[in-house]
């Protein structure tokens, strides 16, 4: 096998090459890693739950070569990266090219966001539900459990990241939901994103999110950096 032939081997189920919302105050290149043992009932890219990814990362990477210079940095997501084994050597030949390195993950795999944290620049780590209301989500149990260790190896590292969470009332109240946000206020999160889920995604309520002002006032007074991302 060849050393091309071993990178074709990596299960890549998208590629966005020009991005700037992935990764805040970036434009970025965005590779989607096929893949992901949850099941949660909104996830915006249900076709790739299944490792069954089709794109070759040689073309991507012919690709990144000419933007060198163009983009700041190359986001992996998913899906869930961290399922890809190849994902340090992706990671290692993009950081070659010049790119700055983001990662988009749930954290269900925190031994292995741990190994990958010296190679990244910025993380955006999904925080799904409080401790209760997490299992009903990802239809996996004790899928709360690996978030918070991801969470605690972000918080001991000097990564920048954020926490970001997808919300709708009829899975998590105004009262749960800024009882999470306060819980991560405490453990040190500095930087949160509250992303209403779209009606149209998979399993969403035809009602629309909006959280009240009274909400959001309290949700910015927690952390130096918050913000509503719409259409996330």
């Amino acid at each position: 096998m060849t050393d091309t032939d071993a990178y074709e081997a990596a299960r890549l189920g998208g590629f966005v090459p020009f991005s700037s919302v992935d990764w805040p105050g970036k434009l970025a290149a965005v590779v989607f890693v096929a893949g992901c043992p949850w099941r949660c009932g909104y996830c915006h890219n249900p076709h790739l739950q299944n490792r069954e990814g089709h794109l070759a990362w040689m073309a991507i990477e012919r690709y990144l070569q000419r933007r060198q210079g163009l983009l700041d940095g190359v986001v992996f997501s998913g899906g869930e990266p961290t399922v890809e084994p190849l994902l340090p050597e992706l990671l290692q030949r993009s950081r070659a090219l010049g790119f700055d390195l983001a990662l988009h993950t749930a954290g269900m795999y925190p031994d292995r966001l741990r190994q990958l944290l010296p190679q990244l620049d910025w993380v955006g780590l999904d925080i799904k539900s409080d401790v209760a209301g997490y299992d009903a989500l990802t239809q996996r149990r004790h899928s709360a459990m690996p978030v918070q260790a991801s969470l605690s190896a972000l918080l001991a590292s000097r990564v920048p990241f954020e926490c970001r969470t997808t919300w709708h009332p009829s899975w998590l109240n105004e009262s749960r939901l800024f009882a999470l946000a306060q819980n991560l206020a405490e453990q040190g999160v500095t930087q949160f994103a509250l992303q209403p889920a779209r009606p149209s995604a998979w399993n969403v309520p035809d009602t629309v999110a909006i959280p009240s002002s009274h909400l959001l006032d309290a949700l910015g007074r927690l952390f130096e950096h918050f913000e509503v991302r719409h259409g996330d």
